[in-house]
């Protein structure tokens, strides 16, 4: 894809990671911010804040391991291929590669997720963190009730066992993507065309809808496993909270408790939208971002 028009300035690179190649632009000048997206987007998520921080900072934005034009390796039973462990750790080796050890983080949903476990597996390489409309997961799940499982379907659809998911989002894929992005109650209004045309490209292909089944079946077996053992280990740096006040995680959930549970250091708000904050409400999530990144 040409990221020109979503991204002016940055430039494209590929990095081999251990486990994966991760695609990513990158630009701006000043300390180094990582941003991640979530389900089922790609790193254009971030197309309407990341050149107005990139101002002010150095940002990376990434697809993630199995979305976009990255890798997408083979998976198994264990679904270790797509645990926010191994995700996490491609963002860091990939963020040294570029030579940034230590960096800024925010993940949007399923990069929130990774971001989560990033911070608790290399603390070093972290300064601040920012959340935006998720709750950690074992709170997520903990919590299931009709009104969850109704309102988040996705996360009990995609852990079915290969093939069922792969083979009915494959029968149209970009009526199931449309379908699950304006599912929120906010319409696809907010959505840029082209960003919409980007997410539709990547979403057809049936390695992406198959590696991003294997994300969700991920957290519903070996990342919970993996959240069990860092029972005992909280989030250390700074931690922004974002969500949206016409979403899910703000009906069902209360983000500033959950997270106060699993790190030492939370703040955040509500911002006027739905679940994609950075589409919906760019102004504001840059103005958090900001303001939470220059402490």
């Amino acid at each position: 894809m040409n990221d020109e028009p979503f991204f002016p300035g940055f430039t494209t690179h590929r990095i081999e990671t251990s486990g994966s190649e991760i695609r990513c632009v990158v630009g701006g000048d000043g300390p180094p911010v990582l941003l991640l997206h979530g389900y089922p987007q790609t790193h254009v998520m971030w197309h309407r804040v990341a050149p107005a921080l990139a101002r002010h900072y150095t940002v990376v934005c990434a697809d993630l391991r199995g979305y976009g034009d990255s890798g997408k390796p083979a998976s198994d039973d264990s679904h270790a291929a797509y645990s926010k462990r191994a995700m996490a750790a491609d963002m860091v080796e990939l963020m040294r590669d570029l030579g940034y050890p230590r960096f800024r983080l925010a993940g949007h949903d399923r990069g929130g997720r990774v971001a989560h476990r990033l911070c608790l597996d290399h603390p070093d390489a972290v300064s601040h963190v920012a959340v935006l409309d998720i709750s950690p997961t074992r709170t997520m799940y903990a919590a299931t009730d009709m009104a969850f499982a109704t309102a988040y379907y996705h996360w009990f659809f995609l852990i079915q066992p290969f093939d069922l998911p792969e083979r009915l989002i494959g029968a149209d894929p970009a009526y199931y993507l449309r379908r699950k992005l304006g599912g929120w109650g906010t319409g696809l209004d907010h959505f840029d065309p082209r960003a919409l045309a980007e997410y539709e490209r990547c979403y057809a292909n049936p390695e992406t809808i198959h590696a991003t089944c294997e994300d969700y079946r991920a957290a519903a077996s070996i990342d919970l496993e993996h959240d069990r053992e860092s029972e005992a280990q909280k989030v250390g740096c700074p931690l922004l909270v974002l969500w949206g006040e016409r979403g899910v995680v703000h009906r069902l959930f209360k983000p500033l408790e959950d997270w106060a549970a699993v790190a030492t250091d939370v703040r955040g708000r509500a911002l006027p939208c739905g679940h994609y904050l950075a589409e919906e409400a760019p102004e504001q999530t840059l103005d958090e971002f900001m303001a939470f990144f220059r402490q």
